[in-house]
């Protein structure tokens, strides 16, 4: 049973609530991906297509989102005004560099339906380059969404806890096993060495002699 009173959980289902996302070292794909279901109220049980009740989503620290590979040269955006000469083309970096802010918009822009509803459901999404935060948004803050993914760390940063815990891919026996294998190997091959030949014309290996020239295999 729970603990709030129906009305309680009326109001909080139809309440907008303000959410803050990081988007530090994450793909504005996935970053979008969380925004857009947030915006439409996808994950509230009362959800239509025609009603507005998302909420609002705040995205910080936009200037410091990584992509995978070189996306950064390869991703191309382009624009149109309709008038000549206004085609303009311009990579994710100088995109960024201009406005640290407008990736993450695009995408999120992008993955709303193509309807007259996407106009009000932008208004919702407030972007930030960096993690300073204005002081009416921080006072309507109500939850902070996890990161869709884990930012890697360092070997330093592990705590020495995290590295007794991790799971050990080669126990010591069997890396003393492998040096041993190793060396005996090793000193198998430098034991059996042998003088190259040539094969005579029955088929059987003749060994050259020293001071005498021995001619080279013909193919047939």
């Amino acid at each position: 049973m729970s603990s709030f009173s129906r009305s309680a959980q009326q109001w909080a289902t139809f309440a907008r609530s303000w959410l803050l996302i990081d988007a530090r070292m994450q793909p504005p794909g996935k970053i979008a991906s969380v925004c857009s279901v947030r915006l439409q109220g996808k994950h509230k049980p009362i959800y239509h297509p025609l009603s507005d009740i998302g909420d609002h989503v705040v995205v910080m620290n936009t200037r410091h989102i990584a992509f995978s590979g070189n996306k950064w040269e390869q991703k191309v955006y382009s624009s149109h005004t309709g008038y000549p000469g206004s085609f303009k083309q311009l990579t994710a970096a100088q995109m960024h560099q201009k406005d640290p802010t407008a990736i993450i918009k695009l995408a999120v822009y992008g993955m709303l339906p193509k309807n007259l509803t996407r106009r009000t459901m932008m208004q919702r999404l407030h972007l930030f380059p960096d993690d300073l935060l204005p002081d009416d948004i921080l006072r309507n803050l109500t939850e902070e969404l996890p990161q869709p993914r884990e930012i890697p760390r360092k070997l330093s940063e592990y705590t020495q806890e995290e590295r007794d815990a991790f799971p050990m891919l080669w126990t010591p026996d069997f890396q003393l096993s492998m040096v041993v294998h190793f060396l005996t190997y090793r000193n198998t091959t430098h034991t059996h060495t042998h003088t190259p030949g040539r094969l005579g014309d029955e088929g059987v290996l003749v060994q050259p002699v020293a001071g005498v020239a021995v001619e080279s295999p013909r193919l047939h």
